[in-house]
């Protein structure tokens, strides 16, 4: 991968999630799962230490492919895609099964945020009752899910596919994404996957603590407010000229939850659309009117890039000074893939750099 979410071209987000592998493995692995043989060592066993409930089972979740009961309160959780694992580790669970943060990761596939409330719940990676990893880089690892036989896996905040879904479901009762494809907020991700978890009070308190921290510290930056932006992606070496981020997309949801306003030009043109981007000509770039614009860049020279460049440099944020062009992988990772853990972790670095935008703004 070559950025979260959106890594260099859309359509790696979206190959991401693809099927990969052969069927027979796939379901020869789930079969193994479902016989009750695992060959996962034991230190992978780790699931709700304290399995108290505030949701009475079974549960029933609807979700883009239809609907999941789950008939008792899941011990052994494994989660795919970003954000899922974030909020059942937020909510006390470690999971049995998480995949690696290959981009924007630490050396321990992780993130400093999930490291913390791992350190926590005496489960940081490294000792005998970590998460087992595995790898995304290729697509779901079918294979190695089946080997922790989970009793649920988590994928609310996923670009899960039908047929991933259908894999997965062999494996054990699947969550999926409500509607859009990486497009579910923070909060129903935390408040489906709560109710799948059994921590339904759990999970309202975690979104009501994590909002108050966040208007607390949006509160010291108040120049912020009301100043319209575009969430995109600019990397001129690439020449395909900008893809911009949609209502649907966390980045954009984030900084409206935060009392910015979505530039009418994002929002006008994606009425109506379920996907999590739109892509725009770089021939019209002077047409993506906003006070900011955001988005992520491999270093700072990049930066310099965009502004020198002759079409880029021509967006009106831009030619005012008011971009926002982050090259911290870790930092871009926490608000694309925006979680009740590596929010808070994100405001200290994140906001500053909104301010100092919106301070150019005339």
């Amino acid at each position: 991968m070559t950025s979260p979410l959106f890594p260099g071209p859309v359509s790696t987000r979206r190959t991401l999630f693809s099927s990969v592998g052969k069927a027979a493995a796939v379901l020869a692995a789930a079969a193994l799962a479902l016989s009750g043989c695992s060959t996962a060592p034991a230190s992978s066993a780790v699931g709700t230490d304290n399995p108290s409930s505030s949701t009475a089972f079974p549960v029933t979740i609807e979700h883009v492919y239809g609907k999941t009961t789950i008939e008792k309160q899941p011990t052994r959780v494994a989660t795919v895609s970003w954000v899922n694992d974030d909020v059942a580790i937020a909510l006390g669970v470690v999971p049995v099964g998480v995949p690696k943060n290959e981009w924007g990761g630490n050396d321990k596939g992780s993130t400093p945020w999930k490291d913390a409330a791992l350190e926590k719940l005496g489960a940081g990676f490294g000792s005998a009752n970590a998460p087992v990893q595995y790898s995304e880089a290729d697509g779901i690892n079918f294979t190695e899910i089946a080997k922790l036989i989970p009793d649920v896996i988590l994928a609310a905040y996923s670009g899960l596919t039908e047929e991933d879904y259908k894999k997965l479901s062999q494996i054990a009762p699947v969550v999926a994404h409500p509607e859009v494809a990486y497009g579910t907020s923070w909060q129903d991700s935390t408040t489906i996957i709560g109710k799948a978890l059994g921590k339904e009070a759990d999970a309202a308190k975690l979104v009501s603590d994590t909002e108050a921290t966040l208007r607390d510290k949006v509160s010291q930056y108040p120049q912020i407010q009301g100043k319209s932006f575009i969430y995109g992606n600019l990397e001129p070496a690439k020449g395909d000229g900008v893809n911009v981020y949609t209502a649907n997309d966390n980045r954009p949801r984030f900084l409206t939850e935060i009392g910015m306003t979505l530039a009418p030009v994002v929002a006008d043109n994606s009425k109506g659309s379920k996907e999590f981007y739109l892509h725009w000509s770089a021939e019209k770039a002077n047409e993506l009117q906003s006070d900011i614009f955001v988005t992520w860049v491999p270093d700072a020279s990049t930066a310099d890039a965009i502004k020198a460049d002759p079409l880029l440099g021509q967006i009106p944020a831009i030619k005012k000074g008011a971009l926002v062009a982050d090259s911290d992988n870790t930092l871009t990772l926490s608000i694309s893939a925006s979680s009740p853990l590596s929010l808070p972790w994100s405001l200290d670095t994140f906001l500053p750099q909104l301010a100092g935008a919106a301070d150019a703004v005339k």
